[in-house]
């Protein structure tokens, strides 16, 4: 007993360094799985450090140390595995050897291996995906415990004379067994306490950036316009906790939500030094309050006392700052600082991709316009040839055709959707039909076979028309008895299949789709793309002279059926 109240008390020394470790970034690095060297090496370090301290602080008895010196070996395997565990004992242990005694190379090699012991229970535990577990106040009295079992076992062994390492043994094992197990499960429990609390506050912020995020990105479809800086502020300030949020562009207020909302006023000119300072430098800058307070050059007795001020670039252009404030009677925290940084970058790229949705929608936008471009007066062409012909031999039949051009065109000018539904589609290329069976009479046969539970699908404006007229100006030249083109549309698993198949089997299938002759059958390829990924587009196969098929594969999803 009076062995164990000592040791006790050396216990008490390492909960405080525990407690002191655990406040330390060296600890934080350690929950971390992208350690540097240097963070490495000062683990290392420190729990040496400690281990060696043990030794110093050992009780002489029958010429060898009591001592808690396992609990850093210990804790430097089970937090870093066993490398770790093995530098830290054999550094304690070559110390231990150097301090003589009967038992110095028992102690030795006992050091060492205790710190592999508790190192082969790290490895196992994160090789079966068990690595919370390491920080268990119950795992490490039970690995410290095995450990200074095997220290005794190995004094027995390796000690001389054994009657004096025996009536050692008899001394110190239950003391130095239970006080050190106790002491590495203190050790332990207070590391564990603060791990916890990290990833509840990360978890709790990831949550709230995940939050924001997804609140977000429907208000960014508009850009940084309109009434979205007064909506993202509330969001910032609600999420965030502070007392007052402010969104500015490079000149002027766009938000402010929060304590001392009455005289920071919408609209009005920035007007504070450090607003000014970060959109000239687009650095952040931080005013915390104490050695820095915040000055409100709007009112003398402001309630805000200190601010983050954050600038807002997108794509390398400055569009304004975001500004968290605390009033006087708060303090900033350091962790809503932090969180503030992030979360800006965050929005800076909500807006970044906002902005390349934007620019992409153009672009899309400008493609129908070519389409359109290329299809009308190609085809306009054609058909006042053939309207000219009709005209001298049936006026009536021309007159008809004049009206199905009339209504064909004013479809065209009428149809800015970039998509449109099948049954749109099909009721589009109705009159394009009706000009070209007229122009070629007999020598040409359409057959529209497509499912009529599809009519409500999709697809992009302009997608049946350029394909029905690559089969028709390539195919006509080719086949001397008519030909016959085919529409299809039917459903594949979770796909639309749209097929345009004549029988002349023209299409050189040495060129690609992608930079197909004419512009349509690209532009058609490229725009099913971008709109659902590159699985889907265009194909195209051939048997020369005898079948072409052009097909069209779509996804069926919520997003491009209409109910």
């Amino acid at each position: 007993m009076n062995l164990f109240i000592p040791l006790l008390q050396q216990m008490a020394v390492f909960a405080v360094i525990a407690y002191l470790y655990s406040k330390t970034s060296g600890f934080k690095t350690v929950l971390s799985s992208n350690q540097r060297t240097r963070d490495i090496l000062f683990t290392y370090i420190f729990f040496s450090s400690i281990t060696i301290f043990g030794s110093y602080m050992g009780l002489p008895i029958h010429d060898a140390l009591a001592n808690t010196r396992a609990i850093g070996a210990v804790m430097a395997g089970l937090i870093g595995g066993p490398i770790l565990g093995g530098a830290v004992g054999l550094t304690a242990g070559i110390h231990r050897y150097m301090m003589g005694g009967f038992t110095d190379v028992a102690c030795g090699l006992s050091t060492t291996a205790e710190g592999i012991i508790a190192g082969m229970f790290h490895y196992y535990y994160m090789k079966h995906g068990k690595g919370d577990q390491i920080y268990s106040y119950r795992l490490a009295f039970i690995v410290t415990f095995i450990s200074e079992a095997v220290q005794m076992l190995i004094i027995l062994i390796v000690a001389q004379p054994f009657t004096e390492a025996l009536a050692l043994v008899q001394v110190i094992a239950l003391p130095m067994m239970l006080s050190n197990s106790f002491g590495a499960a203190l050790f332990i429990s207070i590391l564990g306490d603060q791990k916890s609390m990290v990833d509840e506050y990360g978890a709790l912020f990831s949550k709230k950036a995940l939050r924001v995020a997804d609140k977000s990105l429907h208000l960014f479809s508009r850009g940084l316009t309109e009434d979205v800086p007064v909506k993202l502020a509330k969001l910032l300030k609600k999420e965030i906790g502070v007392s007052a949020v402010a969104i500015t562009d490079q000149s002027t207020i766009l938000a402010f939500e929060g304590v001392g909302s009455e005289h920071h006023k919408v609209g009005s000119p920035v007007a504070s030094p450090s607003t000014m300072q970060s959109i000239k430098t687009r650095k952040v800058i931080f005013l915390d309050g104490a050695k820095e307070p915040f000055k409100c050059p709007l009112k003398r007795d402001c309630p805000l006392n200190s601010v983050l001020v954050i600038p807002l670039e997108v794509d390398g252009e400055l569009i304004g700052t975001i500004q968290l404030f605390e009033s006087k009677s708060k303090r900033f925290l350091n962790i809503n600082k932090s969180f503030g940084e992030g979360l800006v970058s965050l929005l800076s790229t909500q807006l970044f991709i906002a902005k390349y949705s934007d620019q992409k929608r153009l672009l899309v936008e400008s493609e129908l316009k070519l389409l359109q471009a290329q299809i009308n007066p190609h085809f306009l062409f054609n058909t006042l040839n053939t309207i000219l012909s009709v005209t001298r031999v049936a006026p009536d039949k021309a007159i008809e055709l004049i009206q199905h051009l009339s209504n064909m065109f004013r479809k065209n000018l009428k149809r800015q959707h970039l998509v449109s539904r099948l049954d749109e589609e099909l009721d589009h290329i109705n009159s394009y039909l009706i000009i070209e069976k007229a122009r070629f009479e007999k020598h040409l046969d359409v057959k529209i076979e497509v499912d009529p539970s599809l009519m409500h699908i999709k697809i992009p404006s302009f997608t049946l028309q350029p394909l029905l007229e690559n089969a028709i100006k390539h195919g006509m030249s080719q086949v001397m008895g008519g030909l016959r083109v085919v529409v299809k549309g039917y459903r594949d698993g979770e796909n639309v299949i749209i097929e345009v198949q004549d029988n002349a089997g023209a299409f050189d299938e040495s060129v690609n789709v992608s930079d197909a002759e004419g512009l349509g059958l690209a532009i058609v390829d490229k725009r099913i793309k971008n709109m659902w990924g590159q699985d889907y587009g265009l194909e195209v196969d051939c048997v020369k002279d005898e079948i072409t098929t052009i097909k069209v594969t779509i996804p069926v999803n919520e997003a491009n059926i209409e109910i």
